[in-house]
């Protein structure tokens, strides 16, 4: 009876893992055929009633998966969660201009509008008491709110086993080459930051503040004496043109 309810057991585990494996698939190859480094091409997936299903059920994957395993595995399930909410809330309501017009008020935030394993809830539930709770600095670039000063949208699904590699990569990608990261004089001593930082200066602070985590990642690094500005935040829609 014992060896009968481990082969159950196991079964179950597998069929899990399965329908896991199967969304992060499906998610995975949409990204990487609508996301480039210019941002997402929004009306041709749009326009392809098919792969806006594809997401849709994406979607329905992630409101009934429950996240197992390590830490790294439950943290990709949320980044995942949100970027591929984010991005269908954007389809169901294209053409818009701005995430924001979607409900007035940052209401597309606050607002409880997706379910993420077996939850109701609002973004801001999923990012700020969800995903912060797991410590991470990094998630800051990993999670894509679909507007021009966000860092851009990985072209891949985040996954478990690489997730440190990948949050590095996202992290440097931002800090490094992208407009809406860091601006610097030649000399470092005053740089224009992403809102971000700004917005959630607390989160770096076990990395030597907002400077320090900006010199873990950033080459040349700023100097040690270098005045921070924070820039103006573009909330217009990430799509590529």
């Amino acid at each position: 009876m014992r060896k009968i309810l481990v082969i159950l057991l196991l079964m179950l585990a597998s069929a899990s893992v399965g329908r896991a494996d199967a969304w992060n698939k499906t998610y995975t190859g949409l990204l990487a055929k609508y996301v480039t480094p210019q941002g997402v091409r929004y009306a041709a997936w749009h326009d392809d009633a098919a792969d806006r299903a594809e997401l849709a059920i994406v979607v329905a994957a992630i409101a009934k998966e429950k996240p197992e395993g390590s830490r790294d595995e439950k943290l990709a399930f949320y980044v995942n969660a949100y970027n591929a909410n984010i991005l269908n809330q954007v389809l169901e309501n294209y053409p818009i201009k701005s995430v924001r017009d979607i409900a007035a008020l940052y209401g597309v935030f606050t607002q409880q509008r997706i379910t993420v394993a077996g939850e109701k809830m609002s973004f801001n539930h999923l990012e700020k008491d969800i995903i912060h709770g797991f410590n991470e600095p990094r998630i800051h670039f990993a999670l894509n709110c679909a507007s021009a000063s966000c860092p851009p949208l990985r072209p891949k699904a985040y996954t478990g086993g690489d997730l440190n590699a990948e949050f590095d990569q996202q992290t440097t990608a931002f800090l490094n080459n992208d407009p809406h990261g860091v601006k610097t004089t030649d000399d470092g001593k005053k740089a224009d930051a992403s809102k971000i930082f700004d917005w959630n200066a607390g989160d770096f602070q076990a990395a030597g503040g907002v400077a320090g985590f900006i010199n873990k990642y950033r080459k040349p690094p700023l100097a040690p004496d270098a005045r921070i500005s924070y820039m103006s935040y573009d909330w217009s829609l990430n799509e590529a043109r």
